[in-house]
């Protein structure tokens, strides 16, 4: 299976996992993500102050900044498939 169809097919996985993940590894996984079907970074931070869920997802997509869209498809279907197991 060619490595977009394997990053959809996580997505999905990802919507039935047996147990909801921890805050810090559902923003890992929302980063990954973005960084795997967008690439880097492409809107403004969050301006409310007091946003802290858009401002920390913002942050965490950033911190995936220069990482490629190939990388972060294979490392979100890793997270993805440790998430299954458990």
């Amino acid at each position: 299976m060619e490595l977009k169809a394997q990053f959809e097919q996580a997505a999905s996985d990802s919507k039935s996992l047996s147990q909801k993940p921890s805050n810090e590894t559902l923003l890992q996984l929302y980063s990954l993500y973005k960084q795997g079907s967008v690439g880097d970074v492409n809107t403004e931070p969050p301006s409310n102050p007091f946003d802290f869920v858009n401002k920390a997802k913002y942050e965490a997509w950033m911190a995936q900044k220069g990482k490629s869209q190939e990388t972060a498809m294979k490392e979100y279907i890793d997270l993805i498939n440790i998430l299954k197991e458990n």
